[in-house]
């Protein structure tokens, strides 16, 4: 018996010592590298910055990009120190996206800016982690309009020189990079915005493809299919624990058509005064990370109603938050 005991303890000190150097080798190897493949294709590629396309940019990036790069003391997209990204991951700062050359994107090409909206790989091989959202699913002409308006004169995008020091994450957000999370692919076909005609596939789109919103409203970040949404744990229940600028927990809503927990007595009324101006039909404000998406058309907003009464309803009963005050 003191035989087994000894050789059980042993095999107990290998595994710990195992997993240590695990952890250890993770810690410093730090976010990974990937190859930097664009293909001919997009390397050459050059996007015609028309008035249209900058318009439509300037709304999608009021959706996707402006509430994380802003910096009010700037007054532009210069980057943020990021609280609402929980601490678990380490110490998150936003980058600069204005025209700088050295400190901003001002020096990218369009192929450079559509290779990294798409994978979140740069083109000296760094990876952005997974708080960066990546556009797998966005439509080609969607993204030459975001690449567009960054190419545009709003002043949201002057060049500016302000840099934050260098992001410091921790070993939980190195071992999620190493292990569970990855660049999505490029896509092997060309996306298309759906007719707007067909409400739910136009819908589905500008839910999961252009804004993304099962992202937030899933179970957990860790554990979404960004080419696959509808795979994604908790798909559209809510519950997933993000924070707000005071760092307060606010797990998000579910809003699938479960009549109890979710989303099922509403109006499509009521839908567009939450989608759109933040309002809750039960009174009062919804509260941030959700923000009002004033930008959106009824149109898109409406068949984003439509498409959600095709999601599978789940009955998640999420806690939702109340203000101190």
């Amino acid at each position: 018996m003191k035989r087994l005991f000894k050789i059980l303890g042993y095999t107990f000190a290998v595994l710990v010592l195992l997993i240590g150097a695990a952890l250890a080798f993770l810690y410093f190897k730090g976010i990974p590298t990937y190859p930097y493949e664009p293909g001919p294709e997009i390397s050459a590629l050059k996007v015609e910055p028309d008035s249209t396309r900058v318009a439509r940019g300037a709304k999608i990036a009021t959706l996707l990009c402006n509430e994380c790069h802003k910096d009010n003391a700037t007054g532009r997209l210069t980057g943020r120190g990021m609280p609402d990204i929980p601490a678990v991951f380490g110490k998150v700062h936003s980058l600069n996206i204005t025209n700088d050359r050295d400190h901003g994107i001002g020096a990218w090409t369009d192929g450079e800016l559509y290779y990294f909206l798409r994978t979140g790989i740069h083109k000296d091989e760094r990876w952005s982690p997974p708080f960066m959202p990546k556009f797998p699913l966005m439509a080609d002409e969607d993204l030459y309009s975001v690449i567009a308006w960054l190419r545009s004169d709003d002043p949201l995008l002057a060049a500016d020189s302000r840099e934050y020091p260098p992001n410091e994450f921790n070993l939980f957000m190195k071992f999620l990079c190493n292990i569970a999370m990855f660049p999505p692919p490029v896509p092997e076909q060309a996306i298309t915005i759906p007719d707007t005609t067909d409400k739910v596939a136009f819908g589905r789109y500008v839910a999961n493809g252009l804004c993304a919103c099962y992202a937030c409203h899933s179970a957990d970040f860790a554990k979404q299919d960004p080419i696959h949404p509808e795979k994604s744990l908790g798909f559209y229940g809510g519950g997933n624990p993000m924070l707000n600028l005071d760092g307060e927990l606010v797990p998000t809503a579910n809003i699938t058509m479960d009549k109890e927990t979710g989303i099922g007595t509403w109006t499509i009324e009521q839908f567009r005064d939450a989608t759109k101006y933040g309002k809750n039909p039960k009174g009062g404000p919804l509260h941030y990370p959700m923000f009002p998406h004033t930008t959106l058309t009824d149109t898109e907003v409406d068949a984003i109603w439509a498409y959600l009464q095709t999601v599978p309803p789940l009955k998640n009963a999420v806690a939702r938050y109340k203000p101190a005050n």
